[in-house]
């Protein structure tokens, strides 16, 4: 292990390499590292035409992250998993500028163990009927990415995907201390989330792994057991400079993301029509007697907080897809992190547990969704999102809660007394004819009997048979002024439809 400067580990990267970037949304992130990459660039034209592989690209929606790497020629081709924190980047491969692909976030952190196994790659049933699935786009973004890397196989009659292993060059990782030998540590870092198998990965492929720490230590002082990246894996270090190590982009540093016994900081003001949702998809946890519960980004946070004020926290582990188990997991741009976890393990050791039936109740966020039960949450209007998680968990999870407002982008509501009244209805209708992107296929939960139901501040759906029915309305709600109205196709008001609980609107 050598430990070099930023600007002399930008200079080892080559021309038409595949680079895995480390780091899980906005948390983990080696910002000196890709910072200088794309300085480098700037200065010299190099290195050009890049591929990228990752599970989770790191962003913060403006300058920090992957998308410092957004420039013309430095980057020639992606495959990832969740998208939305790098918006120029998602540009890019939306007007067709790179080769773009999406592929299951899970699916990716897998590979990467495959990869350093030497395996010819992922084979699974997730993604199966949806845009992943070569029935359909086979996880191509664009027209550049002129034939689908996953294939569809059988295995005794049933249908799996083939995701395929990919060389790779260079991982660009992130820890808290490295000691003389190159052994990295991460005791501050939020997440571990694949680290180890993207080091193995590129170690066993003969390529170079960077690692971007915060402190060097002394011989002896980082524990066994405290070691999550061995020194053996290690090719060159990078000392991080003042503000690029920040534990999240959301906060520099926050001792009760890694430490049980830390007091957790206030709970964050969320919205009436949040507020809502959450309780009520509460109520569904308690109902199913959930103990393993997954909470995706975006509303679906709150449910935590929703779980701690009511006094029922406790008896419910609430998980991150990054790896982090219990606690309450922290929003925004700090989402990947938990206040207070119970345990952080591998992202990938996550994934196996969830895949094969870990899962509870998961509960998502939607940005479409239509009368056959179908979701987008991928692509939608000029924003690239990309699955992520949500396809492999929305296929594994036991039951499944979709937690989203009735409309978006300016929607404002009014609760008072119980009754709750739309003061001015969002500029997008979120109940489509037909999703534009098939993220969730109704069809295909119906095959893995699971239990389905979609959330809002003012109505309440549940997928039963390939039909969505309108099962609850909020008290104060017209069904014909405030619902009929703003959705599209064959929703149909089920016969039992009653009265959401006025006890969800005592705020």
């Amino acid at each position: 292990m050598k430990v070099i400067s930023e600007r002399r580990a930008a200079e080892l990267i080559e021309d038409g390499w595949t680079v895995i970037p480390g780091g899980f949304g906005s948390c983990g992130h080696p910002d000196g590292l890709t910072r200088a990459i794309g300085d480098r660039y700037k200065r010299e034209g190099r290195p050009r035409k890049l591929s990228l592989l990752f599970a989770s690209a790191a962003g913060d929606l403006e300058e920090r992250g992957l998308d410092v790497l957004a420039q013309s020629g430095l980057v020639d081709k992606v495959i990832g998993g969740f998208w939305g924190l790098i918006p120029r980047l998602g540009n890019m491969a939306r007007l067709g500028e790179i080769e773009a692909h999406n592929w299951p976030q899970g699916v990716i952190s897998q590979l990467f163990r495959a990869i350093a196994a030497k395996k010819p790659g992922v084979i699974s049933n997730i993604g199966l009927n949806t845009f992943v699935d070569p029935d359909y786009e086979g996880g191509r973004l664009n027209m550049r990415a002129a034939r689908a890397l996953v294939q569809k196989i059988f295995i005794n009659d049933k249908s799996m995907l083939f995701y395929p292993a990919i060389k790779v060059d260079c991982a660009l990782l992130r820890g808290t201390s490295c000691d003389p030998l190159g052994n990295i540590s991460m005791e501050r870092e939020v997440s571990h989330s694949d680290a180890l198998a993207q080091a193995m990965a590129v170690k066993n492929c003969g390529g170079i792994v960077i690692v971007q720490v915060e402190s060097l230590v002394g011989l002896h002082d980082i524990e066994p057991h405290d070691v999550k990246v061995p020194g053996l894996l290690v090719d060159y270090v990078t000392v991080s400079r003042p503000g690029e190590h920040p534990q999240t982009y959301g906060v520099a540093h926050d001792s009760a993301f890694t430490r049980p016994g830390v007091l957790t900081p206030g709970t964050r003001s969320i919205s009436c029509a949040e507020r809502v949702i959450a309780r009520r998809a509460l109520q569904e946890i308690q109902h199913q007697n959930a103990r393993v519960i997954n909470l995706g980004i975006g509303i679906p946070v709150a449910i935590a907080q929703a779980a701690e004020e009511l006094g029922c926290a406790e008896s419910m582990s609430f998980t991150v897809e990054s790896g982090v188990i219990g606690g309450r997991p922290a929003a925004g741009l700090s989402f990947g992190a938990s206040y207070r976890p119970q345990s952080i393990i591998e992202q990938a050791a996550l994934f196996d547990f969830y895949e094969g039936g870990g899962i509870d109740v998961a509960c998502l966020g939607f940005a479409e969704m239509d009368s056959f039960g179908n979701v987008n949450v991928s692509k939608f209007g000029q924003k690239l999102q990309g699955a992520g998680g949500f396809i492999n968990i929305s296929q594994s999870a036991r039951c499944i809660i979709f937690c989203g407002t009735f409309t978006a982008v300016g929607l404002v509501v009014n609760i008072n007394k119980g009754q709750i009244r739309i003061v001015r209805e969002g500029r997008v209708s979120k109940f489509v004819r037909q999703v534009s992107h098939l993220t969730f296929s109704g069809d295909h939960s119906k095959s893995l009997g699971q239990r389905v139901i979609y959330v809002t501040e003012r109505a309440v759906f549940a997928l039963r048979d390939r039909v969505v029915y309108l099962e609850e309305v909020a008290p104060g709600i017209s069904v014909e002024r405030d619902i009929m109205p703003f959705i599209e196709g064959g929703f149909v008001v089920s016969s039992s439809c009653k009265l959401m609980s006025e006890d969800l609107f005592f705020l």
